[in-house]
């Protein structure tokens, strides 16, 4: 039956929406595969209706158009892997950053592996386009409720300057209220802890 394979990529893509499955070479070649050779099969119905001026070009017709109609279905069918694949690669990148857990990497293709490495790089570079001294676009992928949070410090670290020149000591166990934006690399360095 035609376009069994493509259905079948497609639920497989489907029934694991939280997670990127295993890229099926396999099968995107077995499509391919079918796509190609459905294709060959009406040029050459087309090529000989063309050459027979009897009715065997009329008869060929519903033939050629449901072949047609299977390679337009194989191929929407391989688009949307691929784009559903390459999305949630994109929203991978803002969530883990440039470089991606091993286990993830590991059920990219070789294109998805250089795709997500260039989109890295493009996303990169405008990143530091902006401004001055740039702007990392993926700290706050949602906006914060506040600008000042509580942080609670883990470890001795001692003196911190804030942006305004001020100057805090921070001891282990110590609460402080800061700015958001000048704790959130503390935070991610487990030298604070913010407190909700």
């Amino acid at each position: 039956m035609f376009c069994e394979k493509a259905y079948t990529l497609i639920k497989e893509l489907s029934r694991s929406e939280d997670t990127l499955p295993p890229y099926n070479t396999e099968l995107v070649t077995a499509v391919i595969n079918e796509t190609k050779h459905l294709r060959d099969q009406n040029e050459e119905d087309a090529h000989t209706s063309n050459n027979d001026d009897s009715n065997a070009g009329t008869s060929l017709l519903p033939t050629v158009r449901i072949r047609h109609a299977a390679v337009k279905r194989n191929v929407r069918c391989l688009l949307a892997y691929h784009y559903n694949r390459i999305r949630c690669l994109r929203t991978m990148r803002w969530e883990f950053g440039s470089i991606l857990p091993a286990d993830i990497k590991s059920n990219l293709s070789a294109s998805e592996i250089e795709w997500f490495s260039r989109y890295s790089r493009t996303l990169a570079a405008y990143m530091r386009s902006i401004g001055e001294e740039g702007v990392n676009l993926a700290v706050d992928l949602r906006p914060p409720k506040a600008m000042y949070i509580e942080v609670r410090c883990l470890t001795d670290y001692g003196k911190f300057e804030l942006n305004d020149g001020s100057v805090i000591l921070l001891k282990k166990d110590s609460r402080h209220y800061l700015p958001r934006a000048e704790c959130e690399e503390l935070i991610r360095q487990g030298v604070f802890q913010h407190i909700d």
